[in-house]
C-alpha cells in the first residue's frame, strides 16, 4: 500500500518557490494498478519519485508498507527500496553492458551470490519473453524490448510494488499494448502493486482499476475507471477522456445542426455494460411519434465493460419527444440535452458545458 498525507513538495528556482506537490492526500490498495494522469508540469513525476524517495517531501507523509522511508536508518532504506522497483520511460539501461548485466545490476548492488543471481535473472528474461536476447546488447534490441529489459531489472528483486513513469510514451501504439498486457500479467501473477503516471488516456482505459487526475500539483478527481470515464466531472477530466471516448458531433453533421428548431431536439446518450446491447432507437420510434436520426455513435470497452455514446436526433412534437425522453430515462440510460448556441463561431454544449465542437 502507498500512501500520501498531506505531501508538499517544493522547488527553489532562483528567488522563486515552485511548489509541484500541493497537500496531496491520496492511497493506493495493495495489489491495484493504479494510475495518475495530468499535463506537463502537473506534477505527476514529483508525486511518483517522492514513493521510493528520489525527491523528498518538503512536508508531509509518504507511507510505503506501512512505514515511512523518511524515518529510516541507511541501511533500512536500502532494505525497503528493494520492494519498490521503477521502470522509466527512456528505459534508463547501460549501453555498454549485456541484457543479462543490465537485469543483474540490482542484485550486483546488493551483494547476491552469482549462483542464486543467475537463477533470479533467467527467471524474469523468462518472464518477459527476452531468455533468447540475454547476451544482446542494448544497442541490438527494438525500444519494445528495451522496455522489456527495464522491467525485467525492476522485478528482479522480487518487489512488492512497481513504479512507471510514462513508461509507454516512447513506444508505438502496437508496442504499448504489448508492455501494458506484460504490466497486466506482472499485476496479476506477482500480486504487486503497480503506480503509473502517463499523460496517455488509452493507458488509463487499457490497465488501471483507479486513477487521479492532477492539476497544478493538486489531485482534482479520483475513481474507479468506469466512473472517471462515464461521468467525469472537471473540465481537465474531461478533456481526457473525450481523447480516447469520442463523443463529440462530427463536423460533417454541422449544417444540421445550424438550426434547431422546437420541433427538433439532439441528445447524447450513454450506454453502460448490458445497456449497450438495448435496441433503444427501434424502441423509440415504434413507440413514439417521433423521427429518430442518428448522428454519432461510439463503443468502447472499459475493464472488460461495454461504454458507449450514441447522439440522436428526435423530430416531432415537444409533447412526444418528451415522452421519448422519459422513456429512454427509465431504461436507466445516460440521456443529455445537447443545445446549441449561436455566438461568432458556433459552439455545441450539452447540459450547459462546452461540447467541444466547433465551427
Amino acid at each position: 500500500m502507498i500512501e500520501f498525507i498531506e505531501t508538499t513538495k517544493e522547488f527553489q528556482v532562483g528567488a522563486s518557490t515552485v511548489t509541484a506537490l500541493n497537500h496531496i492526500n491520496l492511497t493506493i490498495q495493495k495489489g491495484e494498478i493504479f494510475g495518475v494522469i495530468g499535463f506537463s508540469g502537473a506534477g505527476k513525476s514529483t508525486l511518483i519519485r517522492t514513493v521510493n524517495l528520489l525527491e523528498e517531501p518538503t512536508s508531509g507523509r509518504v507511507l510505503v508498507n506501512g512505514k515511512e522511508l523518511t524515518t529510516l536508518t541507511r541501511r533500512q532504506l536500502r532494505e525497503e527500496k528493494k520492494n519498490i522497483g521503477m521502470i522509466f520511460q527512456h528505459f534508463n539501461l547501460l549501453h555498454s553492458k549485456t541484457v543479462f548485466e543490465n537485469v543483474a545490476m540490482p542484485l550486483i548492488i546488493s551483494g547476491v551470490k552469482k549462483s542464486n543471481l543467475e537463477d533470479q535473472v533467467k527467471e524474469v528474461l523468462a518472464f518477459v519473453g527476452l531468455t533468447d536476447k540475454a547476451d544482446r546488447y542494448i544497442d541490438e534490441l527494438s525500444g519494445g524490448q528495451k522496455q522489456r529489459v527495464g522491467i525485467a531489472r525492476a522485478l528482479v528483486t522480487k518487489p512488492t510494488i512497481l513504479l512507471c513513469d510514462e513508461a509507454t510514451s516512447a513506444l508505438d501504439p502496437q508496442t504499448t499494448k504489448s508492455i501494458l498486457a506484460l504490466l497486466k500479467k506482472v499485476n496479476i501473477e506477482y500480486g504487486i502493486t503497480i503506480l503509473m503516471i502517463t499523460h496517455e488516456m488509452e493507458v488509463i482505459r487499457d490497465i488501471c482499476h483507479r486513477v487521479a487526475v492532477m492539476e497544478s500539483g493538486r489531485i482534482i478527481e479520483t475513481g474507479n475507471v468506469l466512473e472517471i470515464f462515464s461521468t467525469p466531472r472537471e473540465e481537465t477530466t474531461k478533456n481526457f477522456v473525450q481523447s480516447v471516448v469520442r463523443d463529440e458531433i462530427p463536423s460533417s453533421v454541422y449544417e444540421q445542426l445550424k438550426s434547431i428548431e422546437t420541433s427538433k431536439k439532439i441528445y447524447n446518450l450513454k450506454f453502460i455494460g448490458v445497456d449497450v446491447g438495448q435496441p433503444i432507437v427501434s424502441q423509440v420510434a415504434k413507440k413514439f411519434a417521433v423521427d429518430v436520426n442518428v448522428l454519432f455513435g461510439n463503443i468502447t470497452e472499459l475493464q472488460g465493460i461495454p461504454f458507449g455514446h450514441l447522439i440522436v436526433e428526435l423530430v416531432g412534437s415537444d409533447k412526444e419527444i418528451q415522452k421519448a425522453f422519459l422513456f429512454i430515462q427509465a431504461k436507466n440510460i445516460q440521456i443529455e440535452e445537447v443545445v446549441a448556441r449561436e455566438s461568432e463561431h458556433t459552439n455545441y454544449y450539452r447540459s450547459g458545458s462546452r461540447y467541444a465542437v466547433h465551427g
